[in-house]
């Protein structure tokens, strides 16, 4: 795949990503949830992987690419702060301890679940080694 082809590729793949997140933006809006669209397009999108409808291959390039750039996207952030110095004096300890915590709680649950997942995985392929040997063996004996 040629380098235009690539991009091209990026690209869709971004419109892509970003259509999901403006049907959660039209399903929040409508349904009045009190959760962000981005969230909800996350849990949608995962759905769509689960059940196979998309897979995640086909998104891999945007999705590589969203998460490169992602400091681009927190630029306004860090504006938004700076143009609140006030806000910061009285409360940036309290705005920190957040975050610091918010941030330590994902770093956790994230842990836990790879765990989780990685002992799941450990278990379904002993499973997949057992049952290729009980396959093995009774050839053996016939």
């Amino acid at each position: 795949m040629n380098r235009l082809q690539s991009f091209a590729l990026t690209i869709v793949q971004v419109i892509v990503l970003t259509l999901f997140w403006l049907v959660a933006q039209r399903v929040v809006q409508y349904f009045h949830f009190p959760i962000p669209a981005n969230l909800v397009g996350m849990i949608l999108l995962f759905i769509f992987i689960l059940t196979g409808v998309v897979r995640a291959d086909w998104l891999r390039k945007g999705a590589t690419w969203l998460v490169a750039e992602m400091l681009l996207f927190f630029v306004p952030a860090v504006m938004a702060v700076m143009k609140y110095p006030t806000l910061i004096r009285q409360h940036g300890l309290q705005i920190v301890s957040v975050i610091f915590l918010s941030t330590l709680c994902v770093i956790i649950v994230t842990a836990i679940v790879v765990d989780r997942m990685h002992r799941i995985e450990l278990g379904l392929a002993l499973r997949h080694r057992r049952h290729q040997a009980l396959k093995n063996a009774k050839r053996r004996d016939q």
